[in-house]
């Protein structure tokens, strides 16, 4: 096998309800995927050590590495004796909302789970990743799905696949700034999905990243010139859905310079759910 796949994904709109005691912030929102992947390569080793690599990116300390936490994380819990090169090939944007991050922890996940042959479920999968992400269950569980709790508890939806372009405004928005931020909305209504499809949602941390990172509420306003512009996540990322392929890439041909995008088709299966079942 040439890689593991493992995708970008969209919240396409983002609800906080409320805010735990433990500081976690209870919310609605809907994840779809991108056929926009990086690509993870794992190679097995009889001596236990674990090793990850990244190319086009820089390498992040053991604590803040994902992938690296992943695989110790299903190495501790298997008891497995085995261990993995695991290089990573970087194409999503770091701290750009489209859960780069959680996707290589999931595929890191769901392939250690095959090549050490360890055959755990999806249900166990999920709730290890759990404990790396609140939004890793949904790329191990690999459905669109209407979230709601921490962004764990799932009920897999059908959407329509639309294109989408991407805009990259060049900068890293720090998650734990935004929803530590005072003039965060964070006792929003609670909606249905009908309120989705009638277009009544928003991602209500967008007010505070314009706010604190005014470069990604430039970019919003551009690209809501061709077409109704969402931030996914907490930014930087935004994006705009359009009718078909050639609409989106006539749009990113007039992308200004300062900016970076791309044109992905949304999928209400993940790629690399679509990958494993191939490969079962």
């Amino acid at each position: 096998m040439n890689g593991f796949l493992a995708p970008a994904k969209l919240n396409l709109f983002l609800n906080i309800t409320s805010q735990r005691a433990d500081g976690y912030h209870c919310l609605q929102t809907i994840f779809q995927f991108l056929d926009y992947c990086d690509i993870l390569h794992f190679n097995k080793r009889s001596d236990g050590n674990l090793i990850s690599h990244y190319s086009h990116a820089e390498n992040f300390p053991p604590e803040q590495d994902l992938v690296l936490r992943a695989a110790h994380l299903l190495k501790q819990y298997s008891g497995t004796l085995l261990g993995a090169n695991i290089q990573v090939d970087k194409k999503i944007p770091l701290g750009g909302g489209l859960g780069g991050g959680s996707s290589d922890a999931a595929t890191t996940l769901l392939a250690l789970n095959k090549i050490w042959q360890l055959d755990l479920s999806s249900v166990i999968l999920s709730k290890l990743g759990l404990k790396l992400g609140a939004d890793v269950p949904v790329f191990v569980q690999g459905h669109a799905a209407w979230a709601e709790g921490i962004g764990e508890i799932l009920t897999p939806i059908d959407l329509d696949e639309p294109w989408y372009l991407v805009l990259d405004p060049a900068c890293q928005v720090s998650t734990a700034t935004i929803f530590n931020a005072r003039d965060l909305t964070r006792d929003s209504l609670s909606v249905i999905m009908g309120d989705y499809f009638a277009d009544r949602t928003q991602n209500v941390c967008e007010s505070v990243v314009r706010r604190l990172y005014p470069q990604v509420g430039e970019a919003l306003d551009w690209l809501s010139q061709y077409s109704p512009a969402r931030m996914t996540g907490t930014g930087a990322c935004l994006f705009a859905r359009f009718a078909n392929l050639a609409s989106a890439n006539t749009v990113l041909a007039e992308l200004p310079g300062q900016w970076r995008g791309f044109v992905a088709q949304g999928k209400n299966i993940s790629p690399a759910l679509s990958q494993f079942r191939k490969t079962l």
